[in-house]
């Protein structure tokens, strides 16, 4: 059975999509820590970030890296933490969260975001990751 990111990846869920390649997807988490908190995907659905291919891996990482850059310039924030978990989605998955305290870095605190500001700031980290 696909993982709801494979839904999300094939339209069939909608997303606050960031950035996009070919082998890789980043949209809003719906349930953040923090505003602009982003998750990095690849397309092809693996359960386990170590069961990834060595060069499919590098590429994950790479694009995350861009993402990272993008959401630096336009979310206020002291800095990008970057974590893999894994347990919630059986799809890999990094999670991008801008970071002013380490309560943000905690998943046990959780911001309520409006649709329009999620809207609004997926159309700003897509914008600066195009840059």
């Amino acid at each position: 059975m696909p993982s709801i990111f494979s839904k999300i990846i094939a339209g069939e869920i909608p997303c606050y999509k960031v950035a996009e390649d070919d082998k890789h997807i980043a949209f809003l988490d719906i349930n953040p820590n923090a505003l602009g908190h982003t998750l990095c995907v690849p397309k092809q659905e693996v359960d386990k970030l170590f069961d990834l291919d060595a060069q499919a891996y590098t590429d994950l990482m790479n694009f995350s890296r861009q993402v990272a850059l993008a959401i630096r310039k336009v979310v206020p924030c002291k800095r990008i933490g970057q974590t893999v978990i894994g347990l919630e989605v059986p799809h890999v998955h990094v999670h991008l969260i801008p970071l002013n305290s380490m309560a943000d870095a905690t998943f046990q605190s959780k911001v309520s975001v409006s649709a329009a500001e999620m809207e609004a700031t997926a159309a700003k980290i897509s914008a600066a990751f195009q840059a």
